[in-house]
């Protein structure tokens, strides 16, 4: 599996957002097969920092109607990854 594919996308909403002030936590959607080491390999080649812990949680996803017929989102997996103490955001966060 490629790294960007590991990687899908950064999660930008108001809880990631104070998660994030403490300079260290960045929250990702990652693909569902990825384990935290793939995880973690991916974050560290695409972002250049190390890693000190990386946490993953399911989304489960939402029964959705539209009139009479009803669907279902898909789950997604999300991972949110510890820097190492005094590694410093990637610059195409800082403002986010």
């Amino acid at each position: 599996m490629k790294l960007t594919e590991i990687i899908r996308r950064p999660l930008i909403t108001e809880k990631t957002t104070v998660i994030r002030d403490d300079g260290r936590t960045l929250v990702f959607e990652v693909a569902m097969d990825a384990n935290k080491i793939d995880i973690r390999r991916a974050v560290e080649k695409l972002l250049g920092s190390k890693v000190t812990g990386v946490r993953t949680s399911l989304a489960h996803g939402k029964m959705k109607r539209q009139g009479k017929h009803v669907g279902r989102r898909s789950d997604w997996k999300k991972a949110y990854v510890k820097l190492r103490e005094g590694e410093k955001l990637p610059d195409f966060l800082q403002g986010a």
